[in-house]
């Protein structure tokens, strides 16, 4: 397990090379403090602040209600898990929340809905690979049926060893479903998110206990998935599928009465791969101390050695932060990216000290925005854990 950094000197040059504007601006600050982009941070603030954490916590606690009426012992304690120790999950998803012009209650209780769905299928697909289970489909279907109203609801837990949830899973599916009809533009996004929700279906494939069956049916699903040439390397796609930010994105887009194909397209662009990868490999950064002490997958180590990761994910973080700029609305999107990286690095296991310089680098990588958000999410994660206790 590398405890840090990015790809060799080739990967520099092929694997991210990015437009030659992007490479003169990744040579200063990615992120500078214009007046645009704190108007954007203000706004994004207040929003939160004023409305979005407020009904957060509110769905957080209904679905906490309706998951305790779980009779299943097991699949209780996986659904509370997940409301319970992936809160940070949901405040990032609800961060997409502040892109469109209007404040979209239904695009909100969406993406805490979704984003709920993701980490408990993570919990749930982590403990059935323990116990020997490694067929994942009929469980990761609840992502695409989420977000797409006309298809028919699975069994989901065909496969799984447990199954009676008291319809928990099945009720976030149907309130993502109804909240897609309620946007405006969803008919424009619905086949993209779907298939990006599709290829979610790599999160079966991260919970595998063999490692070498495990890189090798990552490699086969990049291959079979996403054929051709690109700039990320095959781990960095897979990574970028694990994360549901690109659908986070493209939903809150449809949230707008009017959008193009164009800005669709370019959406998609910035956040698949490269915001989702980024997150990915912040989250496996901060994570793998903990992950190698349980034996759990790190995306971080599929680079070949510590300097490499270090420069890897310092590139994802720079190249991620570039394209969320470069986007319309650009200083909105710079605000979702930056504070996605103070979400991760503002975690205390950042700090070890053998983490603690590339984690100073990776703050850099992710520009003064980054800088100026980080003590901020230190503080709500100090709160969080006081509230908690």
């Amino acid at each position: 397990m590398w405890l840090a950094s990015a790809p060799s000197q080739d990967c520099l040059t092929s694997q991210h090379p990015g437009s030659p504007k992007a490479s003169r601006d990744s040579a200063s600050d990615p992120a500078p403090l214009t007046a645009d982009q704190l108007w954007a941070l203000v706004r994004a603030a207040a929003r939160e602040l004023l409305w979005g954490l407020r009904t957060v916590s509110k769905e957080m606690r209904a679905w906490r209600a309706r998951a305790l009426e779980i009779s299943d012992q097991a699949l209780r304690s996986d659904a509370l898990y997940a409301l319970e120790n992936k809160r940070t999950h949901a405040d990032g998803a609800a961060l997409f929340w502040t892109l469109p012009r209007r404040r979209n209650m239904h695009l909100l209780r969406l993406l805490v809905a979704y984003e709920l769905i993701w980490d408990l299928l993570d919990n749930l697909s982590e403990r059935a690979a323990a116990a020997g289970h490694i067929d994942g489909y009929h469980l990761h279907l609840a992502i695409v049926e989420a977000i797409d109203p006309d298809r028919p609801i699975s069994d989901y837990y065909r496969r799984h060893p447990d199954s009676d949830d008291g319809g928990y899973l099945r009720a976030l599916v149907e309130t993502c479903r109804e909240a897609c009809t309620a946007l405006p533009s969803y008919p424009l996004v619905r086949a993209l998110v779907i298939r990006e929700a599709h290829r979610a279906q790599v999160l079966g494939i991260n919970h595998y206990t063999d490692p070498v069956h495990q890189e090798q049916a990552l490699k086969d699903w990049v291959e079979r998935e996403l054929p051709g040439k690109h700039d990320a390397q095959w781990f960095e796609l897979s990574g970028a599928a694990s994360a549901p930010l690109a659908i986070h994105a493209l939903l809150a887009l449809a949230a707008e009465p009017v959008c193009s194909q164009s800005d669709i397209a370019r959406i998609h662009a910035a956040y698949f791969p490269w915001l989702c990868a980024a997150t990915t490999m912040l989250d496996s950064y901060v994570d793998q101390a903990e992950d190698t002490e349980n034996g759990d997958h790190s995306y971080i180590a599929h680079y070949p050695d510590q300097d490499s990761a270090e420069r890897g994910v310092q590139d994802l973080v720079r190249r991620a932060t570039l394209e969320a700029r470069s986007l319309p609305g650009g200083p909105k999107h710079a605000v979702i990216a930056a504070a996605m990286a103070a979400m991760y690095l503002s975690k205390s296991s950042a700090y070890a000290p053998s983490l603690a310089a590339t984690t100073h680098v990776l703050i850099d990588a992710g520009g003064s925005l980054t800088r100026l958000l980080l003590p901020v999410l230190r503080l709500w994660r100090a709160a969080y854990r006081q509230r908690s206790v």
